[in-house]
């Protein structure tokens, strides 16, 4: 089977401000046990994005209608880098907070949005923002995955996507995540030569939930959503003028 051409290829599926859960600033190795446990959570993950490529996105409709703008946003308890547990309040109590929904972290689109963000990070700053993000890895792997790639803010973790529930995320269809690849149920030859076999061991390994959306949203030091992005395809990148008008309104607040 040959693989989409670049551009069109399957995208991924188809790519509290000083506290323990900033971002790693060292590009030390990590200890033996370290390296071991993540070693085994990430062939777990791909183990996971195995039976859900096969079985194909469950979740594709809201059960009853999602959190949206000048709602109280989701206050749940995640990890951070070094396993500790944090309040997502603990973040927005500080200041406008840009709360990041990632893809899982071999996605294309994912690396395609850092390479954007990495310019736009400083204006959001700039404005009185903090970002965080939430990813579906362990502590570990996200610690990581953060680290290698220069991540500036603390990725969470959430593998169970209790998080991406509770924020209204759902999964997307093929068409929203792999576009023009004609994806069938149960097709693990796909799953090989596309994905497995050519990415693993790199950046783009693929892991965790092959089909879940990300979303981004901006809330407000009283913990009341200003923004809620949620993907309807792969690269549906809000644009900055979009975020920073939305940091300006919860600037606003108090």
């Amino acid at each position: 089977m040959a693989e989409p051409l670049e551009g069109s290829q399957p995208n991924d599926s188809a790519d509290p401000r000083t506290t323990s859960a900033d971002p790693p600033t060292t590009s030390a190795d990590p200890p033996p046990a370290i390296a071991e446990l993540i070693e085994r959570q990430q062939s777990e993950a791909e183990a996971e994005w195995v039976a859900g490529w096969l079985a194909g996105p469950t979740r594709l409709r809201w059960e009853s209608l999602p959190v949206q703008v000048g709602d109280p946003a989701p206050d749940l308890a995640l990890l951070d880098m070094k396993g500790k547990r944090v309040l997502l309040s603990d973040f927005w109590a500080a200041g406008p907070t840009v709360l990041l929904f990632l893809r899982q972290f071999g996605c294309s689109c994912l690396a395609e949005r850092w390479d954007k963000l990495r310019d736009e990070v400083p204006d959001f700053r700039a404005a009185g923002a903090q970002l965080i993000a939430v990813g579906q890895g362990e502590p570990e792997r996200s610690a990581a995955t953060a680290l290698r790639r220069g991540y500036p803010f603390p990725v969470l973790s959430d593998p169970e996507r209790r998080a991406y529930a509770a924020y209204g995320l759902l999964q997307g269809t093929p068409a929203q995540l792999v576009h023009d690849f004609f994806w069938r149920p149960g097709d693990m030859t796909s799953a090989q030569d596309l994905f497995l076999t050519p990415r693993r061991g790199t950046e783009r390994a693929v892991v965790d939930d092959p089909w879940q959306l990300p979303g981004e949203f901006v809330i407000d030091r009283a913990g009341t959503i200003r923004l809620a992005h949620r993907y309807q395809y792969c690269e549906d990148f809000p644009p900055r003028t979009v975020l920073l008008g939305a940091i300006a309104a919860a600037s606003e607040e108090g």
